[in-house]
């Protein structure tokens, strides 16, 4: 990247910045699912949600960045993009397994539900991923 050394520093700071917010994102989701007490566990979630607010701030400078024509090597910025984009959607599954109440329709569904492997899940990760290539090959064209 050829850019001015203050916006080249801003980038790195950023992108040191969503690094440590990774591996803190992490430490917290580990404390969640081991967390023995709701309470305890109400208060990991909260303390993710933080976190995952302050990834997803990252993520918009990041992609504003991507979007400037002066910089030519975008690889890094969505790399970091698409990482942050992977916690928000864990983040998902775990609020929508929290807000989901133990004896409603769908806890109840959810408890009776075997750990069987679904064959077409595979399949549907296999093209979603195959899809996110496609976008990022279009945004490099572009």
């Amino acid at each position: 990247m050829s850019l001015p050394r203050k916006k080249q520093a801003e980038i790195e700071r950023v992108f040191k910045r969503v690094q440590e917010g990774m591996i803190e994102f992490d430490s917290i989701w580990d404390k969640v699912r081991k967390a023995t007490t709701p309470n305890l566990k109400e208060k990991y979630e909260g303390d993710l949600k933080k976190e995952i607010k302050k990834l997803q701030r990252y993520r918009e400078q990041i992609k504003s960045w991507a979007s400037q024509s002066e910089i030519t090597d975008k690889r890094p910025l969505l790399e970091a993009r698409k990482s942050i984009e992977r916690q928000m959607e864990r983040f998902k599954v775990l609020e929508k397994e929290s807000k989901t109440k133990k004896y409603s329709k769908e806890g109840l569904a959810q408890s009776g539900k075997t750990k069987k492997a679904d064959p077409r899940e595979a399949v549907y990760h296999w093209i979603g991923e195959k899809q996110d290539e496609l976008r990022e090959q279009l945004e490099e064209f572009e």
